[in-house]
């Protein structure tokens, strides 16, 4: 049994005046990726220079303006990148890099070094605030922790104007472990480095970020400290309020939304949610969340399988199957209900002319972020009749009578039942096995149709059918008041059946004057009660019902 006393609950704070659950959001964030160093850091085999300008790139694309791409202190290789940005000039004007360092003034001097001639910087500073590492890593008290901070920020402060940087320089401090740390000291320790600092939205630009470095609280109980922390902060319209979410709960996502309500304004997080432990929060769930409630997430993500691609190869992660927006299967309905409902949908959706998206089980229109279709419906032992005609219909064009929609989805689970999953062409390859190709023991060869007049003025037509039976060529002749209908009643008198057409129905397969018609007649074996449907196709319409005549009565196995 599970030892669960060993636990204590994360604390909620008493904070009645919270605002954030009756609010929305509305317009994103100021999104910043943190592949490049948060991301990296966590990978088997980190990123080599080539890897990260490629993923670079990609994130410009994108249309990221704030990107964290190195610790430059850290290691050759995360200098040697910032370095070769900025002197390939490879940084596009509009875009922030963002350089992570700790608040030790060596590291903070290495880092300068490294960001010289840079466009525009954002100097992320962190410190661990959390009560448990204060106690069990640092051996500091809350006074030792605050004078670090407060003394990196002055160091910042120092060499932004000895480098002769003017302009294009943001510093962000990012109170690490946040969410582990006493709420009135983290207030204080902000509150110290924001009045060193002086931040000015114009001229001094600053960002205050609150990290849940590791996910221990609820989402509800992380946005109720960004909103305290929001309301509680002086001179609010100076400063940005970040946060940057992890996902050791499971719920990195939701924490950053709601967070996102409770008044953060930017928000730090990986494609995919690649990081450390169970990673960050994936930003690209959040943004096609955002899409999918109609706000624009100022981001051009219209192509997730390239991203996709890109990702995998860069990093060697995987994004797994049942992925948010990006798995392979998300966009796949296996649940015979669920594929019936999306048919009705999608041609609901076409009958109407609708601009607005509203198909069961699809929260958005996969071909708006690149996937395709053909995926959408597959076919195991679990799907219903509904995936079965949607299959036929979208890839094939027939459009079965709604009656014939479980005879054919009965075939297509017995062929599933070993669990094997069936692709559209498994499944017209039943059909065809199935309906068009019953030939035996009858197959029909030639019709010849004559119409006769009688004094009363009504038509009847006559029939001739030459047909084989088991391989033998046999002639049938009938009278009737269509042709179908005469051949019901040449087919009975010459095999000695008593056949009744239920049903009967017809469409165009292709268009053109070589235009394909399939025929479809549900037949009932007047003796047994039994029935069965026959599928015909041909360029010749009459043709077309015969065949469909013929297969249903082979498919009642009436005759031997």
């Amino acid at each position: 049994m599970l030892n669960y006393k060993r636990y204590r609950p994360a604390p909620r704070i008493d904070f009645p005046e919270r605002t954030w659950p009756a609010k929305t959001i509305e317009k994103a964030p100021r999104w910043c990726p943190v592949d490049l160093r948060d991301g990296n850091q966590a990978l088997i085999s980190p990123m080599n220079i080539a890897q990260k300008l490629e993923f670079f790139r990609l994130l410009c694309r994108l249309g990221f303006k704030e990107i964290e791409v190195a610790f430059p202190a850290a290691s050759q290789t995360e200098f040697d990148f910032v370095r070769t940005l900025i002197e390939d000039k490879l940084i596009p004007d509009d875009v922030y890099i963002q350089v992570i360092c700790q608040c030790r003034p060596q590291l903070i001097e290495r880092t300068f070094e490294a960001i010289k001639g840079a466009p525009n910087v954002i100097f992320n500073a962190y410190n661990s605030i959390s009560n448990l590492q204060r106690d069990v890593v640092f051996h500091k008290d809350a006074g030792m922790v605050r004078h670090i901070a407060m003394e990196a920020v002055d160091l910042i402060k120092t060499l932004r104007w000895e480098s002769g940087i003017e302009g294009n320089f943001v510093l962000e401090y990012s109170a690490e472990s946040f969410t582990g740390s006493d709420l009135k000291f983290a207030h204080s320790i902000c509150e110290s480095v924001k009045e060193i600092w002086q931040p000015d939205p114009v001229n001094n630009p600053m960002i205050i970020s609150l990290p849940s470095t590791v996910e221990d609280h609820t989402p509800a109980g992380y946005a109720d400290m960004i909103e305290w922390m929001g309301t509680h902060l002086s001179d609010r319209d100076k400063f940005t309020l970040c946060v940057h979410p992890h996902n050791d709960r499971g719920t990195g996502v939701a924490a950053a939304e709601m967070a996102l309500m409770a008044g953060a304004e930017r928000l730090e997080a990986t494609l995919f949610g690649n990081g450390e432990r169970s990673g960050n929060c994936d930003l690209l769930t959040v943004a096609y969340n955002m899409f999918s409630q109609g706000i624009d997430p100022g981001l051009n993500l219209e192509n997730e399988p390239e991203i996709q691609e890109i990702f995998e190869r860069c990093t060697g992660m995987q994004v797994s199957d049942r992925h948010p927006y990006a798995g392979k299967l998300v966009f796949t309905a296996f649940s015979g209900s669920h594929q019936d409902a999306i048919n009705k949908g999608i041609r609901k959706m076409a009958r109407d002319k609708s601009d607005v998206w509203a198909v069961p089980y699809l929260p958005i229109d996969p071909a708006d972020i690149g996937r395709q279709y053909e995926p959408l419906v597959r076919i195991n032992s679990q799907s219903g009749k509904g995936g079965v005609a949607f299959v036929m219909d979208s890839y094939y064009g027939y459009k079965l009578p709604k009656s014939m929609h479980g005879e054919l989805a009965a075939k297509v689970q017995e062929a599933s039942e070993d669990g094997s999953e069936l692709k559209p062409q498994d499944i017209f390859d039943i059909f065809e096995k199935e309906y068009i190709n019953a030939t035996h023991p009858l197959e029909m060869k030639t019709i010849r149709i004559l119409d006769t007049a009688f004094d009363h003025g009504e038509m009847q037509t006559l029939i001739r059918l030459e047909y084989f039976h088991n391989g033998d060529i046999y002639i049938a002749k009938g009278i009737g008041t269509g042709p179908l209908d005469a051949a019901q009643a040449a087919l009975e008198d010459e095999l000695g059946i008593h056949i009744r057409i239920k049903d009967y129905s017809e469409h165009s397969l292709t268009e053109g004057s070589a235009a394909e018609a399939v025929s479809y007649i549900e037949l009932q074996d007047q003796e047994s009660g039994k029935t069965a449907f026959g599928v015909g196709r041909s360029s010749n319409t009459m043709v077309a019902q015969m065949r469909a005549l013929f297969s249903a009565v082979n498919r009642l196995q009436l005759v031997r």
